[in-house]
């Protein structure tokens, strides 16, 4: 006979013991509670947050110049962004800038067309693109370092010299096209995309949607005037980053810069912003059994000292499972399978406050009015030593991650740029988090949290939503019909 392995003969001793010793439980009184050890160990108190700040060259024409020395690997990346964005897109032609960014890599320049630049870079192991965003649009690339002169020279051909393409446009645009055409398959989606449209206005940049007509509408002549708009030396942000000497990187970067003609700087479209008209707003969906709940409301900008104390309220409210609604509306009631919010900031306009869950039909009333209730309790409960202590932890822990490398940093510093924001704004991050009272989550609870004043978008299916929605409140039905969509 085989003998026990040694640790199931262990195993054996330790359970004949148990059975020995089971025998005088009724003599024996019982061992007082062990301490859990792991409540002894010490945390340490958190470093100092200091990171090092790229090196900022501003060119006599106004380009700003980013480098940060990474010599971790051998490569080297880099980005060129523009100022101007789809929010200063004509309203006629929202998708403008997204057909812009698209086309410009695609379409590529003379000297090296779009196709042919896919396998020369591929065979290099290298990248470069191009976008369109809400601010700026972009030209980035990504090489090995010894091969970053020939990638840069590319990517500042394509700067200097784009070669919009028709037929490259006419895919883009069909692309967009078929998008657009697909944009009601997913209930959620449709939730996000009404809500931000109510919360902003769909006159407004912020909440404007591209319509067949409108993508229909750009011309190739738009995106060259587009760009002849953009290219100027007072909108070039240039950030590089990797396996190189600054000094050197410097003098490339002064070449081939300080001839682009300073121009003028574009200033972001002024936008008036208004709070949503509150109510209950339902899209009818009806191959779904669930309702996607979206409430929304003005949120702020980063700039705003209340920011702290906000986020800390945000990450009380919403901030993981241990928050209060995800462990009411989730874990307690089981009304929802996924609810979650954040008190929304943007750099230079008022984020959006969203508060959204998906449920089943038949709870979505229940649902919807336990949310509201943890929304109001913002305002009447203050956060308990408890809850204040660890939303601030984890807000903290969390955000050393989003700045762990030198790269985020020097992303994170081009947008301080953009925006106007200082330099330090990381570092006062940290410090004005740790300031945050239960005092103050209170207060900026009852200035900025008004639950009768945010809009409720509710998409799902109406036969299957009982007790009615009419228990919340007047109902909008919404209409999502595709305008110049064929008909099925």
């Amino acid at each position: 006979m085989k003998s026990l392995h040694p640790l199931r003969s262990s195993f054996a001793t330790f359970a004949f013991a148990v059975a020995c010793s089971s025998m005088a439980t009724a003599q024996t009184p019982k061992p007082a509670a062990p301490v859990s050890p792991w409540k002894s160990i010490p945390i340490p108190a958190l470093h100092d947050f200091k990171p090092t700040e790229p090196t900022l060259i501003t060119l006599p024409n106004g380009v700003q110049l980013f480098l940060e020395e990474d010599h971790e690997l051998p490569f080297t990346d880099g980005f060129i962004r523009i100022r101007g964005g789809s929010r200063d897109e004509p309203a006629d032609k929202v998708g403008l800038v997204t057909l812009y960014g698209e086309t410009w890599r695609t379409s590529g320049t003379k000297d090296h067309p779009g196709d042919a630049l896919d396998d020369q870079l591929a065979a290099k192991a290298a990248s470069i693109e191009t976008g369109g965003g809400q601010a700026a649009t972009s030209v980035s690339w990504s090489s090995f370092s010894k091969d970053f002169d020939g990638v840069f020279s590319i990517a500042l051909d394509l700067l200097e010299h784009p070669a919009f393409d028709e037929k490259k446009l006419d895919l883009a645009k069909q692309s967009m096209e078929s998008s657009i055409l697909r944009r009601n398959d997913d209930a959620a989606s449709i939730a996000r995309r009404e809500a931000i449209q109510i919360a902003y206005g769909k006159g407004n940049p912020y909440g404007r949607e591209s319509e067949l007509a409108t993508v229909s509408a750009v011309k190739l002549g738009d995106l060259k005037a587009w760009h002849e708009k953009t290219f100027a030396g007072a909108n070039l942000i240039v950030g590089v980053i990797g396996d190189f000497d600054a000094k050197e990187m410097e003098a490339k970067l002064r070449a081939a810069f300080s001839g682009i003609p300073q121009g003028t700087k574009l200033d972001s479209t002024k936008v008036d912003f208004a709070e949503p008209t509150p109510g209950i707003y339902f899209a009818n969906k009806s191959d779904v059994d669930q309702s996607n709940v979206y409430m929304v409301g003005l949120g702020t900008e980063e700039r705003n000292p209340d920011f702290y104390a906000l986020s800390v309220m945000n990450e009380i409210f919403s901030g993981g499972f241990g928050s209060r609604v995800i462990q009411n509306v989730r874990t307690k009631l089981g009304l929802a399978y996924d609810v979650g919010g954040t008190f929304g900031a943007a750099y230079d306009h008022p984020g959006l406050f969203v508060v959204d869950l998906g449920t089943k039909s038949s709870s979505t009333v229940a649902a919807t009015k336990a949310t509201l209730d943890e929304v109001r309790r913002l305002r009447t409960d203050p956060p308990t030593p408890s809850e204040l202590r660890k939303a601030k932890d984890d807000l903290l822990n969390a955000f050393i991650f989003k700045y762990d490398t030198p790269e985020k940093v020097l992303n994170e510093q081009v947008v301080f740029a953009v925006y106007g924001y200082p330099s330090d704004f990381l570092e006062r991050y940290r410090a004005g988090v740790e300031r945050v009272t239960a005092e103050d989550v209170t207060r900026v609870a009852l200035k900025y949290i008004q639950p009768e004043k945010l809009a409720i978008v509710v998409v799902g299916n109406k036969t299957e939503i009982k007790p009615p929605l009419s228990d919340l409140g007047k109902t909008t039905e919404l209409d999502i019909t595709i305008p110049g969509a064929p008909k099925e």
